[in-house]
């Protein structure tokens, strides 16, 4: 079983994860013992307050990931990647050289161009001046898309957490393609066809 490790930070933005965690659940309902969910945070931390206000316990340090168990690194927005994270931006370098995928949506994304990750990869964020304050190199590579893959990194802004959420599925695999799509329709069109279609896969 391999690790989907979730980095909790202080401030980090609820929604963008909240999709994400549930489908996590959902397919260790259906499909037990293929991914666990790991809440990471700096060491010495315990718990963290959401944005929304939530406490949040966390399971460990994000020095004790192991790149060998991680199925990816999930890095959500908050008000806080204008500095510091060094140790979880330190595994998403790792993880990247080891070919173990990176998701960093809205905020996260500012840590990553910080230490150049997307300097020489095709990216988003929330706009193209929020990523140029971090002095990065990679603003030509900028795309205005709700997600964008390149070389096992995933980015998105704030206001996409769905497309987010779906391209790490398909990232890790964790259904198959027309249930991905089925379950995507579902939540950005809320049409009864979608619904219906995941009914008729099992989902």
């Amino acid at each position: 079983m391999k690790n989907v490790v979730l980095y909790a930070t202080d401030t980090m933005s609820d929604w963008e994860y909240g999709y994400l965690v549930a489908g996590l659940a959902m397919a260790e309902a259906q499909m037990p013992g293929r991914y666990r969910l790991r809440v990471l945070g700096a060491p010495g931390k315990q718990t963290v307050r959401t944005l929304g206000g939530l406490g949040l316990l966390v399971d460990g340090a994000v020095t004790e990931a192991a790149i060998a168990d991680t199925a990816v690194l999930v890095l959500p927005g908050a008000e806080t990647w204008e500095s510091g994270h060094e140790e979880v931006l330190d595994l998403a370098r790792r993880c990247l050289a080891a070919g173990v995928p990176v998701a960093g949506i809205c905020g996260a994304t500012f840590g990553l161009a910080r230490i150049g990750l997307l300097d020489d990869r095709a990216h988003t964020s929330n706009a193209p001046e929020f990523l140029a304050a971090s002095g990065y190199g990679g603003a030509s590579r900028y795309r205005e898309e709700k997600t964008v893959v390149d070389r096992q990194l995933i980015t998105a802004p704030a206001t996409a957490p769905v497309d987010f959420a779906r391209a790490v599925f398909e990232a890790l695999e964790l259904f198959p393609a027309p249930i991905i799509e089925a379950w995507h329709g579902l939540y950005t069109t809320g049409e009864r066809r979608y619904f219906d279609q995941l009914m008729g896969a099992g989902a």
